[in-house]
């Protein structure tokens, strides 16, 4: 979309127009949307699905420096749980607030933690985003007491609680474990002679 100077605006579902509180502190608006996600939102193990729904309820409220957005976002997360490597779908509640200033003050380093609006149109994306990859765990687990997976043979311990090998013995030492057989063997002691 351009402006009217042919400049790039911004455009999308997730871009909100804040001409509308005129720049008037205490001027507030609430809204509730339903969008798409955007890609890329969450991390390697688990996130929210591309094109999933969004439901956002937030309020804009004009301040002196600019516009402050408050509001919750739900989704759903897809992942997988790192012990076990199970699905995991669950629903997913974040708050988040950020103030987007009218006009840039802030110089070096400081300049990209502070956002600005851009011809008083507010791009929730970035805030969103935070809000939502900053929520989700770095190892998500399909329960707080899942076993895993099997070390020998990877079955998921949860759908077996009683799985076992038997007795496994380390190969390292299984010279010492025939050697014992061989020792708890009737008429066979350590000082008998070997034939």
């Amino acid at each position: 979309m351009l402006s009217t100077d042919g400049s790039d605006v911004l455009a999308g579902p997730l871009v909100v127009d804040t001409h509308v509180l005129g720049r008037r502190p205490g001027t507030e608006r609430a809204y509730e949307k339903t969008v798409e996600a955007p890609a890329d939102l969450g991390h390697d193990v688990i996130g929210v699905p591309e094109g999933s729904t969004i439901d956002l309820a937030f309020r804009l409220e004009a301040v002196m420096d600019g516009v402050l957005v408050t509001g919750t976002a739900s989704a759903r997360t897809v992942g997988e749980c790192v012990r076990c490597l199970a699905e995991i779908d669950e629903p997913l509640v974040v708050d988040f607030q950020e103030l987007c200033v009218y006009e840039p003050v802030a110089t070096g380093e400081d300049a990209d933690d502070e956002m600005a609006l851009e011809d008083d149109l507010l791009d929730l994306e970035p805030v969103l985003r935070d809000a939502v990859v900053l929520a989700l765990p770095l190892n998500p687990l399909c329960g707080p007491d899942c076993p895993g997976l099997c070390p020998d043979c990877g079955a998921r311990l949860a759908d077996d609680p009683g799985h076992t090998h038997g007795e496994a013995v380390d190969p390292r030492w299984a010279s010492l474990s025939q050697l014992k057989t061989e020792m708890n063997e009737p008429g066979t002691s350590p000082d008998s002679p070997k034939e």
